[in-house]
């Protein structure tokens, strides 16, 4: 015998519960299947939070290295792996025993067990405490999340490496590392390490790293953490890895040219791909598209009932995103069930956000130059530098700089990138001004308190006003 829903969740992670509370406020009834271990998800067990965990000991360490710039003295300054990852355990524990506490409030059934498709309407549970239950579900959304994905690399196995999930839970910190990608994980993993003062060495097949952001945000950041200690080698291909008596060799090409590192510990960090194993989506005609579960803005898949959200479908990796398209495929399924003639909610990317805790901090909200010009949009920029403004002197912060994206005509905001201080904070103003449609003179006649990190956008809003 079945149990039958009208909103089946499958996968407990920021998506999924948000979508899940929403639809059961909407008077779905609702269920959430969640298999892992551990409930919570990518982003609260082995994501953003543990991950920014771990950058704010680096961000404290540099600040501590810098001290004489301030007249300050810290001398003998260490650190200890134990401890930073004792303090990300804790601090992740009580996140997940929260999110835990969420599902299993009784807004909506929780089942702890992985799903895989009987038919277009049908799932069978493989329960954690054994056993196998069946639901029935009149409308599904999949947000199972994403895996490491695994690039072949010769030698690279038999060596030995730390993944992204294994960085976060390791409690020795090398000597020296090579972080093998150029991705916003891997800018953060360089940032971590080379914070704490350790050798670190980025490798990047790309020509740049970051290559999803405008040239001069990614030469900005690059530029740096060059600066901070961190060596960037771009454009390169990897040929091999050998264990050596005191850790491992990397061979790759650069320019044409044969290159050697070598490294006590290599960070593979090349990428994620979504997390479908054991769904048999085939048996149910639910589309791919590069790799993805190919969703529409309404977050339908090709079989109209079953949803998407977050990494399992993208386009984007962002949390933020996911939980947004989680509430809106639960309110689009709402509607189907009730066979509303209201148009259908879809995702508006116009106001994506993307952000990278490196050191400084890198942030875009809208449209980049490369996006535009792929519309055939007709835009003029405006940048400003934050060596040149008094509160990031003062701070001693002057790396980066912060730049406005406007159309040629009419002079709305489109798009807005910071590389600098606080970038994660700064940003938000920017994608307010973005979501009201804001143009640069009503940014640039919006009060701003000096001195402040948030004048600075001042500078290029009034360059842009017309």
């Amino acid at each position: 015998m079945s149990a039958e829903y009208d909103f089946v969740v499958i996968g407990g992670g920021s998506a999924g519960y948000n979508a899940a509370s929403l639809a059961a406020r909407l008077g779905l009834k609702t269920v959430v299947i969640e298999g892992a271990k551990d409930v919570g998800g990518l982003c609260i067990l082995r994501g953003c939070m543990p991950s920014k965990t771990l950058i704010e000991s680096a961000d404290r360490f540099l600040t501590l290295r810098r001290a004489g710039e301030f007249g300050l003295h810290a001398e003998n300054i260490s650190h200890d792996g134990a401890a930073i990852i004792a303090r990300k355990r804790k601090l992740i524990g009580e996140f997940a025993d929260y999110r835990r506490q969420q599902l299993e409030a009784g807004k909506f059934a929780f089942v702890r067990g992985w799903a895989s498709f009987e038919d277009a309407h049908t799932v069978s549970v493989k329960l954690l405490e054994g056993g196998t239950e069946t639901i029935a579900g009149k409308t599904f959304l999949i947000c199972t999340g994403s895996k490491i994905q695994v690039v072949e690399i010769p030698g690279l196995k038999e060596a030995g490496y730390w993944d992204t999930d294994a960085v976060l839970e390791s409690e020795v910190i090398p000597k020296s590392v090579a972080v093998l990608g150029g991705g916003f994980s891997a800018l953060e993993f360089a940032h971590y390490y080379s914070g704490l003062g350790v050798e670190t060495t980025l490798i990047q097949r790309s020509a740049r790293v970051m290559k999803e952001l405008d040239p001069d945000v990614t030469d900005a950041v690059t530029e740096a953490l060059q600066k901070h200690g961190a060596k960037i080698i771009c454009d390169t291909r990897l040929e091999k890895v050998e264990t050596t008596a005191h850790g491992k060799r990397i061979h790759f090409q650069h320019e044409g040219q044969a290159q050697v590192v070598e490294v006590e510990q290599i960070v593979y960090a090349m990428g994620r791909q979504p997390l479908t194993d054991g769904l048999q989506l085939e048996k149910i005609g639910v589309e791919r598209k590069k790799g993805h579960l190919h969703a529409q803005l309404t977050q339908q898949t090709s079989v109209p009932h079953i949803f998407a959200a977050g990494d399992v479908c993208g386009p984007y990796e962002i949390v933020h995103l996911a939980i947004q398209q989680g509430e809106i495929a639960a309110r689009n399924a709402a509607r189907l069930l009730k066979g509303s003639s209201e148009p259908f909610e879809t995702m508006d990317y116009r106001l994506k956000m993307s952000i990278v805790f490196t050191h400084p901090e890198v942030a875009m909200s809208g449209y980049s130059e490369e996006e535009l010009r792929q519309q055939g949009r007709s835009f003029v920029t405006a940048s400003y530098p934050f060596n040149d403004h008094g509160k990031s002197l003062v701070m001693g912060e002057t790396d980066g700089f912060v730049k406005l994206i406007a159309d040629s005509a009419t002079r709305e905001l489109l798009g807005a990138a910071v590389v600098g201080p606080r970038a994660s904070d700064l940003i938000h103003e920017l994608s307010v001004a973005l979501y009201f449609r804001a143009t640069a003179m009503d940014l640039m006649r919006v009060p701003h308190y000096h001195p402040t990190l948030s004048e600075i956008w001042t500078y290029p809003a009034e360059e842009l006003s017309l």
